[in-house]
């Protein structure tokens, strides 16, 4: 099967962490509890790309690595995940994930690949997760809910030198229809550090889980 990424792209998302490239078009959005967002605008979707550099303080970047990974237990602990599972479509493995979406918006799901490294640099171990959105003919659109066919994520991830974890996370996502702008926004402002507020809670809880799905 065909790489999905290159060596490139994982070596560009964990750079990030140690020198953030928002400059040009890129531009401070917002920072809330503790995370700096910033966003570029795309021309031809007129819809925004984001990057995110927090932290996670009580977790290390292996188990964020771990619990990041583990799509079974996000649906215990992540709300918006109505389906979420990792199937063979013809001999290329995807992911299917529906997302929730407030009434009265139709759902939106996605079929995408994703990759995981550990990356050794120079004495550090850094953690990079990449993703993009995949077309599997194989995995037909459902009725009512509205396909993302253009989404991609990475992910970086090292120690903050104390008990935590640095992270950098970069998006775009096309959700298609009309969206509503304050949604937009809230998704962006609050979503992401919420979303990084209760991975923060499912690292702490991963061990319990574990030992009980046993």
């Amino acid at each position: 099967m065909a790489l999905q990424f290159t060596d490139q792209q994982f070596q560009e998302a964990w750079k990030e962490l140690d020198e953030p490239q928002i400059g040009g078009e890129w531009e401070f959005f917002t920072e809330t509890m503790g995370v700096k967002i910033y966003r570029r605008f795309i021309k031809e979707t007129g819809l925004y790309e984001y990057k995110v550099f927090g932290s996670l303080s009580t977790c290390s970047p292996d188990l964020c690595a771990d619990v990041y990974m583990d799509l079974a237990y996000r649906k215990h602990w992540d709300d918006y995940a109505k389906e979420l599972y990792e199937k063979d479509y013809g001999g290329q493995k995807a992911i299917y994930w529906e997302v929730k979406y407030p009434f009265p918006l139709s759902n939106r799901d996605y079929v995408y690949v994703r990759e995981r490294r550990e990356l050794e640099v120079n004495g550090r171990k850094i953690w990079v997760v990449l993703a993009k959105s995949s077309a599997v003919s194989q995995c037909p659109e459902k009725a009512g809910v509205i396909r993302v066919k253009d989404y991609k994520q990475s992910v970086a991830m090292e120690s903050d030198g104390a008990n935590g974890t640095k992270v950098f996370m970069n998006y775009f996502d096309n959700p298609g229809g009309k969206i509503p702008t304050w949604l937009v926004n809230w998704a962006a402002k609050t979503g992401v550090p919420a979303f990084l507020t209760d991975m923060q809670k499912a690292c702490n809880n991963y061990a319990n889980y574990c030992k009980n799905k046993k």
